[in-house]
């Protein structure tokens, strides 16, 4: 089965996906409202830190596949697909907003390496927009200097995107 097989099977079949990105953000507010101004303890921080890897890891999978089909497939916006691309952005972001009003995402186990796991992948996405867009005829007309450092720029953001991914924990107190 190749991805795009998948994603039709998704939008034939529509029940399933919708009801997991309802779930989690209605697990969220559940959560906040049970666990009302607790979410630094034990039970309800790691309730939290799997919700957020639960809606977080598809909703940034969507986001880079989003930009992926616009900017290197030039598809239209409005072949858009709701299920694949939109809910997964959408449930995410709500989510994380519901999470936030009970407990400080910094208190979150987790939630570090996602934001790294983000920005790690964020510069490869440039970096790899970068080499689609620079021709080897703009290379010429683009001074060394200037092309290393923005290599070494991208270089060094990735690394600090792994960082924030490879980090340990701190020692929960």
């Amino acid at each position: 089965m190749t991805l795009q097989e998948f994603f039709n099977f998704i939008v034939a079949n529509p029940f399933w996906i919708v009801s997991y990105f309802l779930l989690i953000p209605f697990t969220a507010l559940l959560a906040g409202i049970l666990g009302k101004g607790e979410g630094e303890i034990e039970p309800w921080k790691y309730l939290y830190s799997t919700l957020i890897y639960m809606v977080c890891v598809p909703g940034i999978f969507a986001i880079f596949l989003s930009l992926y089909v616009f900017i290197f497939e030039r598809r239209s916006i409005f072949q858009t697909e709701i299920f694949t691309q939109v809910l997964p952005v959408v449930s995410m972001f709500a989510t994380l907003l519901l999470i936030r009003r009970n407990v400080s995402l910094d208190l979150v186990p987790g939630f570090g390496k996602i934001t790294g796991l983000f920005m790690m992948i964020t510069a490869a996405f440039a970096f790899f927009w970068v080499l689609d867009k620079t021709h080897l005829i703009v290379i010429s007309y683009l001074p060394l200097w200037q092309g290393l450092l923005i290599f070494v720029a991208l270089l060094l953001l990735m690394r600090w995107g792994w960082g924030r991914l490879a980090k340990k924990p701190e020692a929960l107190g």
